[in-house]
């Protein structure tokens, strides 16, 4: 029997965890990458985003032009530029070729040990700091996590991670909770003497959205006795993506549709009674 397997489509911006530049009238982001500072180069046009392709009689973007991108993405400063070959008929004009614009940025911000654990660094004038733990707080800590694209903070335990002294002038940051990067946060930069501020972001459990452009998008799977499956959809609507974004720290849900699945995979299974309000309590 074939199931309707569930593949919950979360749009980036919903989470939080787009990177755009808004320069003029223009919007840009970076999708599908590993983190939300590397991925392939996007323009917003009207309702909707475009990959931004080059010509090989036009080649406009260059390093320096990519790290204005970085920097106002909040991202650092550009690592590597390169571009690929569409190598698609569909874009194919003449004898012209056109390409994708491939970005890796250096980041903003690293946990030095694991990516959703560690010592807090923060890039700062080109080289990496770390942040004074008297003044990172649990708002700062949400902001990180998000930005890491890590579930809720769970801990703020800088001797976890070696006990190191901050420099002595640190920034302050002054989050309110909601910002989408650590360095659109309110800062000022204070004299201190104090060690260096660790923390450790949750994940999502027993949840994960799979094959998508980024951690807010994909198939849905659930892990159940130690195993993962995809999810029937038969039962599921907006109130269960509810659940889930809630779950991952994504937002709110912007669609949901089911994917008929074409092997016999082992899914599990949504009790027909089950109200959506708490989507850990309805496997079977």
């Amino acid at each position: 029997m074939d199931h309707p397997t569930l593949m919950l489509l979360v749009t980036l911006c919903s989470s939080g965890l787009c990177a755009e530049l808004h320069s003029g009238s223009e919007e840009f982001r970076l999708v599908g990458g590993a983190s939300r500072c590397t991925g392939r180069l996007e323009r917003k046009f009207l309702e909707g985003w475009n990959a931004v392709l080059e010509d090989n009689e036009n080649l406009r973007w260059n390093l320096e032009r990519v790290d204005d991108v970085c920097k106002s993405l909040d991202c650092g400063s550009v690592v590597s530029m390169r571009r690929n070959d569409t190598s698609q008929d569909e874009f194919s004009v003449s004898l012209m070729t056109f390409f994708f614009v491939d970005i890796t940025c250096s980041d903003s911000i690293r946990l030095v040990n694991h990516l959703c654990s560690g010592r807090l660094e923060v890039m700062l004038n080109g080289s990496w700091s770390s942040v004074n733990e008297d003044d990172f707080d649990q708002q700062d800590a949400e902001v990180v996590c998000r930005e890491l694209g890590c579930g809720p903070p769970s801990g703020l335990q800088g001797a976890l991670y070696g006990e190191t002294d901050a420099p002595e002038w640190s920034k302050e940051f002054l989050c309110e909770g909601h910002e989408s990067a650590l360095l659109k946060c309110r800062s000022s930069v204070q004299k201190y003497s104090g060690k260096a501020a660790g923390l450790t972001c949750s994940d999502s459990g027993n949840i994960r959205l799979v094959d998508g452009d980024h951690r807010c998008g994909g198939k849905l799977k659930m892990k159940n006795m130690g195993e993962w499956r995809s999810v029937d959809g038969y039962n599921f609507n907006m109130k269960f993506a509810e659940s889930v974004c809630k779950l991952m720290d994504c937002g709110s849900p912007i669609t949901a549709r089911r994917k008929r699945l074409t092997s016999r995979e082992a899914v599990w299974l949504l009790g027909a009674r089950c109200d959506g309000s708490n989507l850990m309590e309805c496997r079977k």
